[in-house]
């Protein structure tokens, strides 16, 4: 975990500069979900342990972007336009799960920007989404870019505006077998802060100009 210790270290430098006057790094905690079982084994432990870290620099997050919620979000795959978007919000997917987010279908290796100012909150892979990138955005809300083939030059803790390039459109981790795209995913906090609760993401995306 020593690229999110710098990573932290490198955002709290960040921070200094955007909190007013008195205000606190870390304003409250997040604790770890109810329903969390005891690890089965060396990997889980692992995976806890490291979800645990990133839940302790969640609120440092939240406090530096603004608490209004997000009202729009530019398209972050170059070149598509919302109208070519088809609606897979809550749609049938493996393991009885249900589709949280949208595809956005493009060409491999196609450029992927941020849909939003914000903060990089977390890069790295998982069995679903592949190669993923999570930006903290204006009220708290995570926008969760996953299956893209190659990051671009960014790294956690840097603020992101939507001319940010973050990655390329790919089909890593359980997209494997479909065509490229990128997973779309917003999650907010409401009621509480600290919750990953999915909501659709295009009734938000606008063209870029």
């Amino acid at each position: 975990m020593k690229s999110l210790v710098f990573s932290f270290v490198f955002f709290s430098l960040s921070l200094a500069q955007v909190l007013p006057d008195g205000a606190n790094l870390i304003p409250f905690e997040c604790p770890a979900p109810e329903n969390q079982r005891e690890p089965q084994n060396e990997t889980e432990r692992l995976e806890q342990e490291r979800r645990a870290k990133y839940r302790k620099v969640l609120p440092a997050y939240f406090a530096a972007v603004s608490a209004e919620p997000v009202t729009e979000i530019l398209m972050p795959v170059e070149g598509v336009k919302v109208k070519d978007v088809a609606d897979t919000w809550g749609g049938a997917r493996s393991e009885g799960r249900s589709h949280e987010g949208q595809d956005i279908f493009a060409p491999t290796g196609t450029p992927i920007y941020s849909g939003t100012n914000g903060f990089i909150y977390r890069i790295g892979e998982n069995r679903l989404g592949g190669n993923t990138v999570v930006v903290v955005g204006s009220g708290g809300w995570r926008f969760y870019y996953a299956h893209l083939s190659t990051y671009a030059d960014v790294r956690e803790g840097q603020a992101v505006t939507p001319e940010t390039l973050l990655g390329y459109v790919g089909n890593t981790g359980n997209a494997i077998s479909t065509p490229p795209h990128l997973h779309l995913g917003i999650y907010t906090s409401e009621p509480k802060r600290c919750d990953w609760e999915a909501i659709n993401p295009l009734p938000f995306l606008v063209d870029r100009p």
